[in-house]
């Protein structure tokens, strides 16, 4: 089975101000490696559109893959990762975020996106590791055929 590449990007005052454990990216690493992608980089940066919005185009740059993000897509006053988001992207997926927010009653409440930019597909996941790793392996099968298409590979 073949591998795809995949970075992740944690969105978290607290956690960039040392009062709060990150859970949810070590845990979307883990939940990413047993869907056979391949980690190559996982950050960390504050809540805000400014800050999000210029780390992923940092990690989107001469990137062909997947970045999931896990925080800051609730109702918080700071939580504005899909509008980070939605500020660098080219082309919307709204069919990933609608499937991750049937998973669990809660997702309704999930301001999350997904979309590209380039050859990269973002996908935004809640900050709980829970919420994380369930919203995306609610979409995890059909990732590797969305990486094929969007790499301008004919799929097998």
């Amino acid at each position: 089975m073949s591998s795809f590449i995949a970075k992740v990007l944690t969105v978290s005052d607290g956690v960039i101000a040392g009062t709060r454990e990150n859970r949810s990216g070590p845990a979307l690493v883990d939940a990413l490696e047993k869907f056979n992608f391949k980690v190559i980089e996982s950050e960390v940066v504050a809540d805000g559109i400014e800050n999000v919005s210029q780390m992923l185009l940092a990690m989107a740059k001469d990137f062909e893959g997947l970045i999931v993000t896990t925080g800051g897509t609730g109702f918080g006053p700071r939580d504005l990762t899909p509008e980070a988001t939605e500020a660098i992207l080219e082309r919307k997926a709204p069919g990933l975020s609608e499937a991750m927010r049937l998973v669990n009653p809660l997702g309704r409440l999930s301001r999350a996106t997904a979309g590209t930019i380039g050859k990269t597909l973002i996908i935004n996941t809640p900050g709980s590791a829970s919420g994380a790793v369930e919203c995306f392996e609610a979409i995890a099968e059909v990732i590797p055929h969305a990486l094929t298409l969007l790499s301008g590979h004919q799929p097998h």
